[in-house]
């Protein structure tokens, strides 16, 4: 990797990013109460057109990008998503739709696949259907679903299931794998909730307890053996019940960028809550100066920024110092240790805020609106 100077002493960022995250809009039929779009949502008329987004394909397959994720919000309210998966496929680049799935139909999923879609990530809220409405707040949202899926595997598309988990549905974790090995999932990704945005919010209706977590980590183990060579089984232990933080996003700004519905481009999905660093827009700058000269994506890059106790840290170069949005939601300090880290000097604050939410017998959710 061969890096160039910039004025004051920065450097220019010469990798290539291989991903890309396209939260095509924030409209969205679910309302779930964890969700990783910002508090402040965008309007539908602030989003990119059709033609900026194209336009921001070719960048990226011009900068390396190999992977697009189309998100939102749900990317299918977008009428236009046919020519936009059409655009990444002209660009070389493999797309993944990541959808609710509740907007989806048949002629739709076909139309996907012909314009050139790639791969297909759904998410469920339980495998119970009474309790997946009520987390994600829609009538009839999970037999919709399910239908979706079918469809999907119909179209010959691969299939990924997101479970997102937390104490509302992760005593039905064994229920859970059982549905996405039934939907013919090639992949399932045990995703814990992330506490930032609207998850915060909802910590004291979401954080597990530790013997839930202790259970998850035990049938997440023993189903990845019971399915190897049939469905892939993703699982991270959450945060809040680990030792060491993890690499986040595989660092600040390192493999991977996401751009909002108005074309504000992040280094990670949730860097919008780091209300001291502003980020540039597509409609202003290129995504190639914003990817290798921005200041807000130099900020975090590498080591070099690091404190005590990272800088010393063994582990400084493998965990990158963890999770920056983390820092800050709950240090106050985005340039701090990860307090999920049992060497942060806040990491007892994030035991006692785990053992605190998790007591709390009240479900009621703000949802996202």
């Amino acid at each position: 990797m061969t890096k160039t100077p910039l004025p004051g002493g920065q450097d220019s960022w010469q990798k290539p990013p291989v991903a890309m995250l396209a939260e095509l809009t924030h409209r969205c039929p679910l309302q779930c109460p964890y969700c990783s779009n910002p508090r402040e949502l965008s309007r539908r008329s602030d989003e990119l057109s059709t033609k900026e987004w194209i336009d921001i394909f070719a960048q990226a397959a011009r900068l390396g990008v190999l992977q697009l994720h189309l998100s939102g919000g749900e990317p299918t309210a977008r009428k236009d998503l046919v020519d936009l998966i059409a655009a990444a496929r002209e660009q070389g680049i493999y797309s993944n739709l990541i959808t609710a799935g509740v907007l989806l139909t048949p002629d739709k999923i076909a139309a996907y696949k012909a314009a050139g879609l790639d791969h297909v990530q759904l998410s469920i809220q339980d495998s119970d259907p009474q309790n997946a409405n009520r987390i994600g707040n829609h009538k009839g949202g999970h037999g919709k679903k399910l239908a979706a899926a079918a469809w999907v595997c119909e179209a010959g598309l691969p299939l990924t299931v997101n479970a997102v988990v937390h104490r509302q549905n992760l005593d039905h974790l064994q229920d859970i794998i059982e549905l996405a090995a039934s939907l013919n999932a090639h992949r399932l990704e045990i995703a814990h909730v992330q506490y930032y945005g609207w998850a915060l919010q909802n910590i004291e209706a979401l954080m597990p307890t530790a013997a839930q977590v202790e259970k998850a980590n035990r049938l997440a183990a023993e189903a990845a053996d019971v399915y190897r060579g049939r469905m892939v089984i993703d699982y991270v232990v959450p945060d809040y019940f680990a030792r060491r933080p993890k690499r986040c996003m595989d660092g600040w700004g390192n493999q991977f960028f996401a751009i909002t519905p108005r074309g504000l481009v992040l280094p990670c999905h949730a860097a919008e809550t780091l209300t001291g660093l502003s980020f540039s827009s597509l409609r202003e700058k290129s995504l190639e100066w914003i990817w290798r000269e921005d200041p807000a994506f130099q900020r975090f890059r590498g080591t070099d920024w690091m404190a005590e106790p990272c800088r010393s840290c063994e582990f400084r170069d493998i965990d990158l110092g963890g999770c920056r949005c983390q820092a800050f939601a709950l240090a106050g300090d985005a340039a701090l240790t990860d307090p999920v880290c049992h060497l942060s000097p806040h990491h007892e604050k994030v035991v006692a805020l785990a053992e605190a939410a998790a007591s709390v017998q009240d479900v009621t959710y703000l949802y996202r609106r």
